[in-house]
């Protein structure tokens, strides 16, 4: 109820409520492209790789919010980039020229964030073509250069384009917008999964027990997460 309370006397002020209505709209803007599908794919085919719903496809699939299973524009998802930041932040480590640019204060930050960015798209272009050549290759129309090309630029440009959504959330909007855009993923992808367990329950191909435990394992993670979040060295 506090809560709520507080959310209410944040939208009255003006700046936090704009701030708010442009994350929101960023946000739906990630679920409309979500549902836009890359051109030169067999979807028949694709709903069969996906059949099963488990494994590693449905894991990645739950983090690009239903994208890659229908492999839509964003069906690489925000993975890339922080693919990158990882990168530069171990590459920063060891390489002692990144290191010197990171504690040149924000022109230093600027300039290994535009690193970041091209790490990206380079990474980008390799999972595109990784996916659509590799993984799902079976389900291409036409396996000539030309329609091959233009879904791996579809893909690529899909990732480049959830980076800018999420930075423009970060200097614009309410919070981090990688954080967001992934969480919108997941968020999004919840009825489906709910519902499938609920199909599962019925048929019996899980147990209340399975559930159960799978529910506290997850509280106990998040609550480890929180705990090592908010921790701090007195």
């Amino acid at each position: 109820m506090g809560m709520l309370k507080t959310m209410a006397q944040a939208l009255k002020i003006p700046d936090i409520r704009k701030k708010l209505i442009f994350t929101i709209l960023m946000l739906v803007i990630f679920r409309i492209g979500s549902n836009i599908p890359v051109p030169g794919m067999d979807r028949a085919i694709l709903a069969d790789v996906f059949s099963g719903g488990t494994g590693l496809f449905a894991l990645f699939d739950l983090f690009s919010g239903g994208a890659f299973s229908n492999f839509t524009i964003f069906a690489l998802g925000i993975t890339p980039y922080i693919t990158a930041s990882i990168i530069l932040q171990l590459l920063t480590i060891a390489i002692p020229a990144l290191e010197r640019l990171s504690k040149e204060g924000t022109e230093g930050r600027k300039k290994i964030a535009q690193y970041t960015r091209y790490l990206t798209v380079l990474l980008a272009v390799v999972q595109a073509i990784g996916v659509s050549i590799g993984l799902f290759r079976q389900a291409l129309v036409s396996t000539d250069v030309f329609s091959v090309t233009v879904i791996v630029l579809v893909l690529t440009a899909g990732t480049a384009f959830l980076m800018w959504l999420g930075e423009q959330i970060n200097e614009y909007g309410i919070g981090n917008g990688i954080s967001l855009i992934i969480f919108a993923g997941i968020i999004a992808r919840l009825p489906s999964a709910i519902q499938e367990i609920w199909v599962k329950l019925q048929e019996g191909s899980m147990s209340v027990v399975t559930l159960v435990v799978f529910v506290v394992f997850c509280i106990v993670v998040i609550v480890g997460i929180i705990e090592v979040q908010q921790g701090q060295r007195r």
